[in-house]
């Protein structure tokens, strides 16, 4: 996440709530994008280091456990920069400009100067963010499935440039001769439906028949490696192509109606005192159908039911309903549930992270230790990277 300021609900549903869950199923890597802050928000130094730790307080508030989790800060790690660099230098520029997000954020942004290398480029310093951890997946919103694509692309134009070992066309020649011949010809089969169009079903069919043959008597691991370099349009697997891991995004409206964003004013803070939270939510706007207290409404045409969908029961959502739709309840009554449930929420959030707010220090040495074990993972894959691109002079 970008530390442009204090996290609030929408942040939590649409992404945090999912990394607390992913932390129990994965080797998860969390780590503050301060560089990627930096590509919309360079003027703004005097903020971002007290943004950057407030962002991990609210994350472990929320329920990252630092000892399941790696949570580090980006900037710490210049590996992630010389990756950003290396990727650089054979990535279309084309490939750059075409990423949807892109111009959109070009168009949202105007009151910002974004016609920067830093901003163009902020996609491959995002594939870069991911491919040198070697990621199987990346949990992302539909919405950025195209950046997890483009890593994708990159990761194999990477291993097209520099995997390819000396020998190497011998060596897929002298794999795919210890297949059977049929399985030899559905190899090269679903290889050239792969390169064509990428077609997801041909590479895992390509992909399902190396691991099938690893019982051939004589093929080894390395011709497994061959077979599957050669498969995906490259040689050696230097740098992993990962899957975009789309967890449920739950999107909750601001206090306006819109999008919540601390820039617009109209966000519930995640760790805002309680009666900060209950003033907010009462001052909510709410179906302009219900201008008088008598007058009958729509739940599903007001900003409050996007709230009740996710905080309350089957029961309490029935009777929104009915109250609502026949005038028999008041705007103020529908909303108190949702402050009861929103403020319960906070609570062990506030308690947590008031144990870190009291000693900065404890926060500090948590990043310290997952920048260490980041910075073991990044500079591995920086040794592949640079061997592969012969870079590891003696």
């Amino acid at each position: 996440m970008r530390p442009t300021g204090a996290l609030h609900l929408g942040h939590y549903h649409g992404a945090l709530k999912n990394w607390v869950r992913l932390q129990d199923e994965y080797e998860a890597f969390y780590f503050v994008a301060d560089w990627h802050a930096l590509t919309t928000h360079y003027e703004e130094r005097d903020v971002m280091e007290r943004h950057v730790y407030d962002m991990v307080i609210d994350w472990i508030a929320a329920g990252l456990d630092p000892d399941k989790a790696t949570i580090f800060i980006q900037s710490r790690l210049p590996e992630h920069a010389e990756l950003f660099t290396l990727l650089a230098m054979g990535t279309p520029l084309g490939w750059l400009e075409r990423v949807p997000t892109y111009k959109d954020q070009m168009e949202k942004l105007k009151d910002r100067d974004l016609a920067t290398y830093g901003f163009l480029g902020y996609p491959l310093l995002q594939a870069a963010d991911i491919l040198i951890y070697k990621a199987a997946f990346v949990p992302v919103g539909e919405d950025q499935s195209s950046h997890v694509e483009l890593t994708r692309e990159v990761a194999r134009r990477f291993n097209h440039l520099y995997g390819r070992r000396a020998g190497f066309e011998l060596q897929v020649a002298a794999a795919l001769a210890k297949l059977p011949k049929d399985d030899a010809r559905y190899f090269e089969k679903q290889r050239k439906a792969f390169g064509e169009t990428g077609a997801a079903e041909a590479l895992a069919k390509g992909e399902g028949l190396v691991k099938k043959s690893s019982a051939i008597e004589g093929f080894t691991s390395d011709d497994a490696e061959v077979l599957l370099g050669h498969l995906k349009g490259g040689g050696k697997t230097v740098l992993s192509e990962p899957q975009a891991l789309h967890t449920e995004v739950l999107r909750l409206p601001g206090l306006d109606g819109t999008k919540m964003s601390k820039s617009y004013g109209n966000a519930v803070l995640m760790r805002d005192d309680p009666a900060v939270v209950e003033k907010k939510i009462r001052g909510m706007v709410t179906d302009p159908a219900r201008a008088r207290r008598t007058d009958p409404g729509t739940p599903e045409k007001c900003p409050v039911w996007a709230f009740h969908k996710i905080y309350s029961d089957s029961a309490t959502q029935d009777w929104v309903q009915q109250g609502c739709t026949t005038a028999g309840i008041g705007c103020l009554d529908c909303k108190q549930p949702v402050i009861d449930a929103v403020v319960k929420q906070q609570q062990p959030w506030n308690e947590r992270a008031e144990q870190y707010l009291a000693n900065p220090k404890q926060v500090h040495w948590i990043v310290e230790m997952g920048t260490e074990r980041a910075r073991t993972v990044a500079r591995q894959t920086m040794k592949d990277v640079r061997e592969a691109m012969g870079l590891n002079y003696k």
